[in-house]
């Protein structure tokens, strides 16, 4: 709990700092406004077999989509964004590639402005899933079959998650604090969230189930495809330079299920840090900090860094 509580602190005090970077404000402009930005990150290490100082041979590559459309009449707002990331690295003397990152996240929310303030009156609509199967990686004895010896081993891997399992909606009612489409703040106290998997994944009959000791596969009961929850969502935005060509991206969701365990707060934390060096290249970080006790309890932590190619648009 405590670690939980320092989170939130670190995290309220980055939207602080990114609010007051945000002076500047034009004011808002009728019509649709988009932008975007695709990037790929590349790694690569190689040592020949006479380098004594250790290390493997590797290769990565990331791919990252950020798109946003939003759409601007009178009081009326609709803010909606798009992100995507998939990658994989390949060692040496591993039989299989990994994925390093792996998300689809779509946001969309609807905001009536209530009269000149930065208030709006809300609602939000939020999905996120994957785009491959995930794997359990492990060793296993590879048995001579003349002598019955062990003479070797090989890698294995078992599927643990793929597309749309798990996959999550949320969507709900609430209040919007939108200074630009750079700082935001959404507030909804009673959003409906599903969680949807596999059946073969909750099915006790499968032996390849993937129930833990609750009898639950991330939060979804045995023999079902999905789990409803009722709670407070809390979305927040902020991008801003922290110096010349140096931009820093925060997004942070915040939930809470009413029906179980509240106190308990899901919490999904994305920070993308980019560092200009041309029109065409930068240098990428990537956070992500994931806490969700129905997957695991503790903090998933994701981070890469590497030169990327990028397009805006």
């Amino acid at each position: 709990m405590k670690k939980t509580l320092f989170t939130l602190s670190f995290l309220a005090c980055t939207f602080f700092v990114a609010a007051q970077e945000e002076t500047k404000d034009e004011g808002p402009k009728d019509g649709w406004t988009r932008a975007g930005n695709i990037s790929f990150l590349f790694n690569q290490s190689a040592f020949n077999a006479e380098w004594l100082g250790g290390g493997t041979s590797n290769i990565a590559g990331n791919f990252s989509l950020s798109y946003d459309f939003n759409y601007r009449k009178g009081s009326l707002a609709w803010d909606n964004k798009i992100l995507a990331d998939y990658g994989l690295t390949k060692l040496k003397d591993q039989e299989f590639l990994r994925k390093t990152n792996d998300r689809f996240e779509f946001n969309s929310l609807v905001g009536k402005q209530i009269k000149e303030s930065n208030w709006y009156y809300s609602f939000v609509l939020n999905f996120r899933t994957q785009f491959a199967p995930g794997y359990e990686f492990g060793q296993e004895d590879i048995i001579d079959t003349n002598t019955g010896n062990v003479i070797g081993q090989r890698e294995t891997r078992t599927e643990i998650t793929h597309i749309f399992s798990p996959a999550y909606l949320q969507t709900g009612p609430g209040l919007l604090w939108k200074k630009s489409d750079n700082l935001k703040v959404n507030i909804a106290p009673a959003t409906a969230r599903f969680v949807f998997v596999d059946g073969d994944f909750t099915d006790p009959n499968n032996p390849e189930n993937r129930l833990d000791a609750n009898n639950a596969y991330f939060g979804v009961d045995a023999n079902e495809s999905f789990r409803f929850e009722f709670g407070a969502f809390v979305n927040a935005y902020a991008k801003f330079d922290i110096m010349k060509n140096v931009s820093m991206e925060n997004i942070l969701n915040l939930y809470s299920n009413y029906l179980e365990d509240p106190q308990n707060v899901d919490i999904d934390y994305t920070a993308n840090v980019v560092m200009t060096i041309n029109k065409y290249l930068s240098a990428n970080i990537a956070f992500q900090a994931i806490y969700d006790d129905n997957a695991i309890g503790a903090f998933q932590i994701r981070e890469v860094f590497g030169l990327g190619v990028n397009y805006g648009f």
